[in-house]
């Protein structure tokens, strides 16, 4: 699985083998992202509903070094299609969910150049941080859902 840096996002995508009600009922849950985040960074839900709606918060606790609490805002959502948030600097972390015969593609997208720091976040190596996080995100989705056999 290759992950793509190109225009402010970075993105890759992967299948699984479920539904894309399935998929989005996990994504939509705020209390269970610790099950699938490939960043290590999601700790556990600390606010929020059971299933996100357009323009619904949840809080996070984090750890990246140190331990911290962040509140992210749903600002897309398409039932059983998309959903998307973003916290206080603005960069969007998006899932797209297509059918496909085997099941679901899951392209998982962090879209810096929307955000307050495009400039900081590039500099700073965040793409490229991202990129293995996402990768390692639709590996465990995999594993949560199952893959197609090669």
């Amino acid at each position: 699985m290759r992950a793509t840096i190109a225009d402010g996002r970075v993105w890759a995508s992967a299948v699984v083998t479920a539904p894309p009600e399935q998929v989005f009922a996990l994504l939509a849950n705020p209390h269970r992202h610790h099950e699938f985040d490939g960043s290590g960074s999601v700790q556990s839900t600390i606010s929020g509903p059971s299933s996100l709606r357009l323009g619904d918060t949840f809080g996070v606790k984090m750890k990246i070094g140190l331990p911290y609490r962040i509140t992210n805002h749903v600002v897309e959502l398409d039932p059983d299609r998309r959903i998307a948030w973003c916290h206080w600097a603005k960069a969007i972390w998006r899932y797209e969910l297509e059918p496909v015969p085997e099941g679901t593609r899951v392209t998982e997208t962090f879209d810096y150049g929307v955000s307050r720091f495009p400039k900081g976040i590039a500099r700073l190596k965040f793409p490229q941080v991202n990129a293995k996080s996402i990768r390692d995100t639709l590996r465990r989705l995999q594993d949560v859902f199952g893959a197609p056999a090669e």
